[in-house]
């Protein structure tokens, strides 16, 4: 990492100015040059001038974004970890929680090998340019007080991209986040500990900042990043914001659940009151979105009626 944080700049660095940062010699500065190919960086050398990363890096620093964060999350968050490289923040946050280190924990990568979207999808990640990020949520009520939660996540995150000039945002339920009906981020959570008893969520977030670099041919669905909404963006900021807002969503949604949130999400409803289909394994229901219940249950009125539904895969019928 100490080799990216000279070349984030993307300015030109001689081989000699390298190798005197580093304290190591030009055939060392060489090898770990190479070893930077692994993260599918692209690095130009020019004979007299020496290397550049072509178009730089934001890269995530823990004392900036702790310096941009709501003094209330600067002392819920215990252990923060960035990584540069690891399968899974999920996964590394559920090692916390084994390990006995999970209370208030969060990390970041700048790249995951193994993230997953919902229904065990791969979640694409190009190397220092999304969010890919993992927090620690503790419960003392049991599975039976989560209902709701994924989509109040939702809610935080659309609080937190607003705050950087993104208008026109859209929730999709119950784990997406939408711009102009394309994908800019998702949700996956995953409990650990006692159902019935105190147990811990790992709230995980997949955030589209700039897929430039990313190989997006296995996307199957639209998507967009902040990058084509509203330009460039300090990622180190927008975490803190991140962070921020959900640690203020996590404290009210203790306090009432997702019924405190249940008015501002369907604000932002991308598929109220439109022709849908709810896929269940291999069963499809269709019916027109009618908002949510108080626990966050999908309200479609179908042809035998209103259901309501806790779980499922929604997409427009039209789709």
């Amino acid at each position: 990492m100490e080799l990216l944080n000279i070349l984030a700049d993307g300015e030109y660095h001689s081989g000699e100015e390298i190798g005197s940062q580093l304290g190591i010699s030009r055939a060392a500065v060489w090898k770990q040059l190479q070893k930077l190919e692994s993260f599918d960086l692209e690095i130009e050398s020019i004979k007299g001038r020496g290397y550049r990363l072509v178009g730089g890096l934001d890269l995530l620093d823990s004392g900036k974004i702790r310096a941009s964060l709501s003094s209330a999350a600067n002392l819920a968050i215990g252990q923060f970890d960035i990584f540069p490289l690891i399968d899974s923040t999920n996964n590394a946050a559920g090692d916390a929680i084994r390990e006995g280190y999970g209370r208030g924990y969060c990390c970041l990568a700048e790249q995951q090998t193994a993230g997953r979207g919902r229904r065990g999808r791969e979640w694409q990640s190009p190397f220092g340019r999304n969010v890919y990020m993992s927090q620690v949520w503790e419960f003392q009520s049991g599975a039976s007080a989560l209902e709701g939660l994924s989509l109040s996540v939702g809610l935080a995150i659309v609080r937190a991209i607003t705050k950087f000039g993104v208008s026109g945002l859209g929730l999709k339920w119950p784990n997406d986040i939408l711009y102009e009906n394309k994908k800019l981020a998702g949700i996956l959570l995953e409990m650990q500990g006692d159902p019935a008893g105190v147990c811990q969520v790992i709230v995980g977030v997949g955030l589209n900042v700039d897929m430039r670099g990313s190989n997006t041919d296995a996307i199957s669905q639209p998507w967009t990043d902040l990058s084509q909404i509203v330009g460039a963006v300090d990622r180190n900021k927008l975490v803190a914001e991140l962070m921020s807002s959900l640690h203020l969503v996590y404290k009210e949604f203790l306090v009432g659940g997702f019924a405190v949130h249940r008015d501002e999400w369907c604000r932002y409803d991308a598929f109220a009151g439109r022709d849908v289909k709810v896929q269940l394994g291999d069963t499809f229901i269709e019916g027109v979105v009618s908002g949510l219940d108080r626990s966050g249950g999908l309200v479609l009125m179908t042809a035998d009626g209103e259901r309501i539904f806790s779980g499922g895969e929604v997409s427009l019928r039209s789709a």
